[in-house]
């Protein structure tokens, strides 16, 4: 069996690694518009109280979780989750840990690649003299395969991706981290600054950057006790952080067994949350609006950041003139792809310290076949990205699977491995004491938190009406858990389409939920694979006289 011999090789590329691991395309994309989406200014208050409540203890958890494991020679969660209780199922649950890295760097991999092709385009002035539905049609085309340049670019991605984790932690995401946060940061700074200042009259612009701030962050206190504005808020702080993936036991399982990773937490966590609401919210929104004015920006973010940050943007670069406009451009993809690397890296390094764990693989060799998984289980994500099977992904391994596997983890940690051991965990070796309070909150309040976010998104009801459905009966939404397992929505438009008479609409919907069912069965395919992985390695341990 190879001997574990990883290591951060420092403090600061450890504290830049995780921030880096939690910093991704969400802060500049995603939070914006759900702020914009759930009471702008007074949205700050649930997500605050959401990375308080939830988001720091879960940080703790899994560092505390991930360094015991590790002290004990596990370095993913399966065996972490297993050391930490005799009984033997918990090995099963931390599947999610593995499985969820891969089903997620399958796409975020694709989404990552658009950024490095969009540098390109910039650079090459693709979209020079392009009015904006030209830019939002060159989206369009590109996403619809219309030539091979996507997989080019995604082939690229993914291969810099792997060359990069076979180099080791400190050799390769380390020093990443060290590069791309601080270029992230500084890009993010000036971006900031262009858009802030924008001025109504100048280069076209309609309104002042000041205008966009304030639509955003205008509080409408009408929305803080709106049930669907909480779970936003909740699901944010999962998105923002990477809590539930078993990407931070992973790389907490690296740390020395006395060093701190109560501070270190904290670190990575507030620096997470200050580019996401400072730099994440100051750039896309005050840009957008100082040219396309509000009630436009209100229509395109009902489709979510993809269509501000892709369809959007260069377009608005382009009236800063030749030379901004290219600064401009590399600087947000740029920013985009370095936001997207540090994250996507992340996610390798639990199936690499599985297989060099369990089957004594070095790195290289586990490096190459992550490489080789995500092509093959990201190649649907690229071909069939119109019929949902990109969303798919994001629904089941990016969104659901993080909340089941966190509820899953606190209960372990704070119910069966003990809160007294756990503080002690948290505790030993930091540079601060993490208050007692926290004890009792991550024992009690952050699990009731996570319960009340499952259920809400399994039984979510018609048009988030929460109030109505307690007063008027219960209708599911097409966005609930069981809905879409039916795939209700779908169906829906497809009666709608017959009624119509619009046999197309019907037989490529008809398709789409053939592929949404296939890409679900895959993913299937692919936690039972990852589970029977887990078995295999736990008798051979039985074997080798090697127990968990």
């Amino acid at each position: 069996m190879a001997q574990q011999k990883e290591a951060w090789g420092s403090r600061v590329g450890l504290i830049l690694a995780m921030a880096g691991n939690a910093v991704g395309l969400g802060n500049f994309l995603r939070f914006p518009v759900q702020a914009i989406q759930n009471g702008g200014g007074a949205f700050i208050i649930p997500y605050l109280v959401c990375f308080l409540l939830m988001g720091i203890p879960l940080l703790w958890v899994e560092w505390a979780s991930g360094r015991f494991g590790g002290t004990r020679g596990h370095h993913s969660t399966p065996f972490i989750l297993d050391s930490m209780d005799k009984r033997k199922f918990w090995k099963y649950i931390g599947v999610f840990g593995i499985f969820t890295n891969l089903a997620v760097a399958a796409y975020y991999c694709y989404l990552e690649s658009w950024t490095l092709s969009w540098v390109w385009h910039t650079i090459t002035r693709s979209f020079a003299g392009q009015s904006q539905d030209q830019v939002a049609g060159f989206f369009t085309d590109y996403v619809g395969l219309s030539s091979a340049e996507p997989i080019i670019f995604w082939v690229i991605c993914l291969l810099l991706n792997t060359w990069i984790l076979s180099k080791g932690l400190s050799g390769g995401v380390e020093k990443v981290a060290k590069i791309g946060m601080p270029l992230l940061i500084g890009f993010g700074v000036f971006l900031a600054i262009m858009a802030v200042t924008l001025q109504s009259g100048h280069h076209g612009a309609v309104n002042g950057g000041s205008v966009g701030l304030n639509f955003l962050w205008t509080p409408d206190f009408s929305t803080i006790w709106n049930m669907k504005v909480w779970l936003a808020a909740a699901g944010q702080i999962f998105f923002t952080l990477s809590v539930g993936m078993g990407s931070i036991q992973c790389y907490a399982s690296y740390v020395r067994k006395k060093d701190d990773i109560a501070l270190n937490a904290m670190s990575a966590g507030w620096m997470n949350e200050f580019v996401e609401v400072v730099l994440g919210a100051a750039i896309i929104i005050p840009i957008s609006v100082g040219y396309l004015g509000i009630d436009k920006v209100i229509e395109m973010t009902q489709s979510g950041g993809l269509g501000l940050g892709f369809r959007t943007l260069p377009f608005l670069f382009e009236q800063w003139g030749t030379v901004l406009a290219i600064i401009c451009g590399v600087f947000w993809f740029g920013l985009l792809f370095f936001a997207g690397i540090t994250s996507s890296l992340a996610m390798g390094t639990p199936w690499m310290g599985f297989m060099t764990d369990e089957f004594g693989w070095s790195r290289e060799k586990g490096a190459w076949s992550f490489g080789a998984i995500v092509l093959i289980l990201g190649l649907p994500t690229v071909l069939f990205f119109n019929y949902g099977v990109f969303d798919e992904y994001d629904y089941w391994a990016g969104t659901v699977s993080l909340v089941v596997f966190a509820l899953a983890e606190i209960i372990l940690f704070s119910w069966v491995f003990g809160m007294k051991r756990g503080m002690q965990e948290i505790n030993s070796g930091g540079d601060i004491k993490v208050p007692n309070a926290f004890g009792f909150i991550i024992k009690w309040v952050t699990p009731i938190f996570l319960l009340v976010v499952f259920l809400g998104a399994l039984i979510t009801p018609l048009n988030n009406d929460w109030a109505g459905a307690f007063q008027n009966g219960w209708q599911l939404d097409n966005s609930s858990i069981i809905m879409k397992i039916t795939n209700n929505g779908l169906k829906e438009q497809i009666a709608a389409a017959q009624t119509a008479g619009d046999q197309a609409t019907v037989d490529n919907l008809q398709t789409t939920i053939t592929y949404v069912n296939a890409s679900r069965l895959l993913l299937l395919a692919v936690f039972s694979a990852v589970a029977y992985l887990v078995y295999f390695a736990y008798r051979k341990r039985i074997k080798e006289g090697r127990f968990a």
